[in-house]
């Protein structure tokens, strides 16, 4: 995992590999500290974009991790460039509907933070 890159006002968090429970640490310390990161000038905190192009897998405990840190961060967390699998799976548990999702980084840190169409459609 990579993290503290920038696009634009946005702090990416480049994922890569599994993220299962003996994997995930790393992103919800990284997730964390952006919470508490630094604010813009007129004191609203930067979005986070999580780069999950270099994921092809997740669990449950990824899915828990992303909805706590959803209900921290709000509309600041922005999920971008999931391949088909972990799509798949945000489907299936209904995260696409709670978290939105862009197909590349570059759309989810010049979003405004409202809910974005699909990723891959």
């Amino acid at each position: 995992m990579r993290e503290g890159q920038r696009a634009g006002d946005a702090l990416v968090i480049i994922v890569t590999g599994p993220l299962d429970i003996d994997t995930v640490a790393p992103l919800e310390v990284a997730l964390c500290e952006a919470g508490a990161g630094p604010r813009d000038g007129d004191g609203a905190a930067r979005p986070v974009v999580v780069d999950l192009a270099e994921v092809e897998f997740a669990d449950s405990t990824t899915v828990n991790i992303l909805l706590q840190q959803h209900a921290a961060l709000g509309t600041r967390l922005r999920l971008a460039a999931p391949s088909p699998g972990l799509r798949r799976l945000f489907e299936l548990t209904g995260l696409d509907g709670v978290l939105p999702l862009y197909g590349t980084v570059a759309e989810a840190a010049a979003a405004d933070g409202a809910a974005a169409e699909p990723a891959g459609e």
